[in-house]
């Protein structure tokens, strides 16, 4: 599921939005009311269960093949993203939809996201995104499920490769007693 050329993408478990309106995130780590969204290329970061914790890690071409071998490996193209067995179930049953919205009335935020600050109509109705194993497959994205994200995330961090997590504070904890 990307979005087509003048479209950007909303991912949502509710199918029933009808007008996104820009808001304080509560998770925001800086000021201002937006509503947000994703192009083609980040897309896939969001073919999750919205609170589902997920470390990601890609190719550039700075990127060693040490690095590449160790993290990425092989069979996973050049792009592999990581889960933790608690989410195994959600991510098979999770109900994801996404709305298509128009490009034009989105900014670049940061180096990945896009944001409007005024309200916005989806395009159409909310479109289910399907088996989430399936597109990343179909995209070549490796999928790993562990017991926990932190030593991934530790590896993907100190390497030469681009890499982005979100919501790790859903995590199950870095140190076990």
């Amino acid at each position: 599921m990307r979005p087509e050329p003048g479209e950007v993408l909303h991912f949502s478990e509710d199918p029933s939005i009808t007008r996104f309106v820009p808001h304080l995130a509560a998770t925001a780590q800086q000021p201002g009311e937006y509503v947000w969204a994703v192009d083609h290329d980040l897309s896939p970061a969001y073919w999750f269960p919205r609170q589902c914790p997920r470390a990601m890690a890609w190719v550039t071409p700075s990127s060693s093949r040490e690095d590449r071998k160790r993290i990425i490996g092989p069979g996973c193209g050049e792009r592999v993203h990581a889960i933790e067995y608690g989410w195994l179930e959600r991510m098979r049953t999770v109900a994801l939809y996404a709305y298509r919205l128009p490009a034009d009335v989105f900014r670049p935020f940061g180096d990945s996201a896009l944001v409007a600050v005024e309200p916005v109509v989806p395009l159409g109705p909310a479109e289910r995104v399907g088996d989430l194993f399936a597109l990343h497959e179909e995209a070549g994205i490796g999928l790993r499920v562990l017991p926990r994200l932190w030593p991934f995330w530790d590896a993907v961090t100190e390497s030469s490769l681009r890499w982005s997590a979100i919501r790790l504070r859903n995590a199950l904890p870095r140190w076990v007693q």
